[in-house]
């Protein structure tokens, strides 16, 4: 007869009519675990790996889901001053970061590329192992001081760029570093032309930095456009032009995903350049493209009905201003009524999206209501008989009809 299994009480105790026999002539020749049946635990450069690959295809919450079990892991290993630990929590915390700024938290984020900066303070790790710029570029838009705390954090940034460059062989990879460092030399362009510009060596600190960043990415958009707003604002128009129309060739014909194209927000920025230069045509042309690409952008339909409204101005089309809702009779023009009426449907898009998204710019509201009204007050007369003479046309089509399936015998 076969030997029975022993058995246990509750409390783990052998019964007393239990064998006392080792469990391992159960299956000969191979010791039993007790873990035997159970799943094998995920070590932590796995779990990394499957936290990147869940960023990668936007699955936010498992992806977070995993970093948090490899942190935990960490956390439970207690020793983290051993070379391969420091690189894994490195890894962790900047990709949580990552995922902190997909979903929207940047307090989150900033406190997780602090930790990452903590553990690699010179951006000297490799990109792969969660080291390297990204992080310092992160917490220079994410700094809560601004002004020369984010400086600083662009400048670490700029300095792991330039030695990933220099130690970079690889031509296409040192080309995206190129752009990057070009990038992180633009953010602190804007930023001496904005919170820092009281600084007395603004100007030139701007004119140095915008030099660099032309000469190791000239055919950089971000950096053409950069270039244009300081030209801008040494009211080199010519020149800011110039530099405009040249940051739109890179990239005007290529697809929407392809990576020369700028980000929203970059092209967000293009339009306003381009408007404030007089030059609409071209800022409509990136507006509508914004607009095929995310059709629920507040800035975009409103900078789009304001360029239509600006255009129309400066051409001189219309002899008074359209603001004041004042009459005018080149509103008989069909092209002029019905640029007018696209700028009001935008603005009208706008000013919904607005109150959808709970939008905070109140000053943008503030104006598409402005000018949403003199258009209104413009337009609402010939809008009317125009409505009216369509009317007209339906009922004499109509009678038409009529008219012909009576003759017709119908």
């Amino acid at each position: 007869m076969a030997k029975s299994k022993p058995s246990r009480n509750k409390d783990g105790a052998r019964s007393r009519n239990g064998s006392d026999r080792s469990l391992r002539k159960v299956l000969p020749g191979r010791p039993v675990s007790k873990k035997a049946t159970n799943k094998p635990v995920e070590s932590i450069e796995d779990l990394l790996a499957k936290a990147s690959a869940l960023l990668q295809t936007s699955q936010l919450e498992e992806a977070r889901s995993v970093v948090l079990r490899a942190l935990a892991v960490l956390d439970e290993a207690k020793d983290n001053s051993t070379t391969g630990l420091v690189l894994e929590a490195l890894q962790a915390q900047s990709l949580l970061g990552e995922i902190c700024i997909e979903f929207g938290e940047p307090e989150e984020a900033r406190a997780n590329f602090l930790a990452a900066a903590e553990l690699d303070p010179d951006g000297l790790v490799p990109e792969s192992q969660g080291g390297g710029p990204e992080k310092f570029l992160w917490l220079a838009q994410l700094s809560e001081e601004g002004g020369s705390d984010s400086v600083q954090w662009f400048e670490k940034g700029i300095t792991a760029l330039r030695n990933g460059i220099a130690s970079t062989p690889d031509m296409a990879e040192q080309l995206q570093k190129r752009k990057k460092l070009a990038s992180a030399l633009c953010g602190v362009v804007e930023i001496y032309m904005t919170d820092l510009s009281w600084e007395p060596d603004a100007e030139s600190r701007c004119e140095s930095l915008i030099t660099e960043a032309m000469l190791v990415a000239p055919e950089c958009p971000e950096a053409l456009q950069t270039l244009a707003s300081v030209r801008i604002s040494q009211t080199r128009m010519d020149e800011a032009m110039k530099a405009l129309t040249q940051s739109i060739e890179i990239w005007k014909d290529l697809p929407a995903g392809d990576e020369s194209v700028p980000n929203f927000p970059t092209r967000i920025s293009l339009a306003r350049l381009l408007m404030e230069v007089d030059m609409e045509d071209d800022a409509l042309e990136v507006l509508e493209r914004l607009v095929e690409e995310d059709d629920t952008s507040v800035e975009a339909w409103y900078l789009g009905g304001w360029c239509q409204y600006l255009a129309k101005e400066e051409n001189r089309v219309a002899s008074v201003s359209v603001v004041d809702g004042a009459a005018n009779n080149d509103l008989e023009e069909p092209s002029l009524k019905a640029a007018l009426v696209s700028s009001r449907d935008w603005l009208r898009n706008s000013l919904r999206l607005f109150e959808l998204q709970d939008y905070e710019d109140e000053r943008l509201r503030e104006h598409a209501l402005e000018l949403v009204q003199g258009l209104d007050a413009a337009l609402g007369d010939a809008i009317e008989e125009e409505e009216e003479d369509g009317a007209e046309d339906d009922d004499w089509e109509s009678e038409v009809d009529d008219e012909d399936q009576v003759m017709n015998g119908v």
